[in-house]
């Protein structure tokens, strides 16, 4: 079943005509969105300054993007040039009684949330989850590190940043180019020319009014929720046909990619930030079970058999060397 905030969603980026209706609450957003960013501006909210670089990594659309795997392959990036990287996020599906909350090796899913979960893994990174993004800033200083990413952080104005950066889906670009709710847009269009790069997720099949960067998402690897342990793509860890299940912002991203795996599968698609029970991962027949590596963190309790697959961010060439100099700058 699809629910009625992914039929809106679709809505919003084919440009269904109903959604002129709805036009006059964008007026309304829009207002709001405008005087709360001018009160960053002109002092009446606080802006927390850092005493190190901070990178935000964001988007101005609803919807997944392919934000994470960026952020992922950053933190990895900066590590290998000297930095020391800690990564802030807010947390989007988990609820912790305590913030900040520093990312332990047990720290549980449902306290952090699906996305800081698999950073931390992924990165080896300190992870700090905190809805007061300067506060979790502040505990991550106390970690040792001297360069703060903020995951999903573009709309966060309380935290200070010496670079943006907006990850767009390139198959989706703007969508109707409105802002919620008569669009996907969480800002208007032209706060992409206020950002230091936009990199554009895929092939580009919408116009997109910044000059951006190309990056690709690639599968390195499968990996068993039994054991951790990756294996290579091919020959296919599993036979025949799977279970493919993917709770993101874009679901049929996932399942493209498994065509062009060449795996066989059956699809189901949930929400973003999904709460995933034993029965979801239950069907009348014993073929196997693959997700994203975003879902296996919540799966791993829940079954030892079914499969994730590993992806990186790839940037292309010409956006590391434009990185590595504003950060040489800074």
């Amino acid at each position: 079943m699809t629910s009625l905030a992914e039929r809106w969603l679709e809505a919003a980026y084919s440009g269904d005509r109903w959604l002129m209706a709805l036009r006059p609450l964008e007026v309304l957003y829009r207002g709001v969105m405008r005087r709360r960013t001018q009160a960053y501006v002109d002092g009446r909210r606080a802006v927390w300054r850092a005493p190190v670089p901070v990178v935000v990594v964001g988007n101005i659309t609803l919807g997944g993007t392919g934000k994470s795997p960026l952020v992922a392959w950053l933190a990895r990036h900066l590590g290998e040039a000297g930095w020391t990287p800690g990564i802030l996020s807010r947390g989007y599906g988990g609820r912790s009684e305590r913030y900040p909350l520093y990312l332990e090796a047990d720290t549980p899913v449902t306290e952090s949330g699906d996305e800081p979960r698999m950073l931390a893994d992924q990165t080896g990174c300190p992870v700090v989850v905190d809805p007061d993004r300067p506060r979790g800033g502040r505990r991550l200083l106390e970690a040792g590190c001297d360069i703060l990413i903020s995951d999903d952080g573009l709309q966060h104005l309380a935290l200070g940043r010496d670079l943006e950066i907006v990850v767009v889906d390139g198959h989706r670009g703007l969508g109707n180019g409105h802002c919620l709710p008569a669009g996907p847009l969480r800002e208007p269009v032209e706060r992409l020319d206020t950002v230091d790069a936009v990199m554009i997720n895929g092939r580009l099949c919408r116009d997109i009014p910044a000059c951006g960067h190309a990056m690709r998402l690639t599968p390195v690897a499968w990996r068993s929720l039994g054991d951790g342990r990756q294996r290579a793509l091919s020959p296919l860890p599993f036979d025949g046909p799977v279970h493919a299940l993917a709770g993101i912002g874009r679901p049929a991203r996932f399942f493209e990619t498994l065509r062009e795996l060449g795996v066989e599968f059956e699809a189901h698609a949930f929400d973003d930030h999904h709460h995933f029970t034993a029965a979801d991962l239950t069907f009348d027949d014993d073929r196997p079970v693959v997700m994203t590596a975003k879902d296996a963190v919540k799966c791993r309790d829940l079954t030892g058999t079914a499969w994730s697959l590993d992806v990186e961010a790839a940037p292309e060439p010409a956006f590391v060397d434009w990185l590595d100099a504003r950060l040489a700058m800074l």
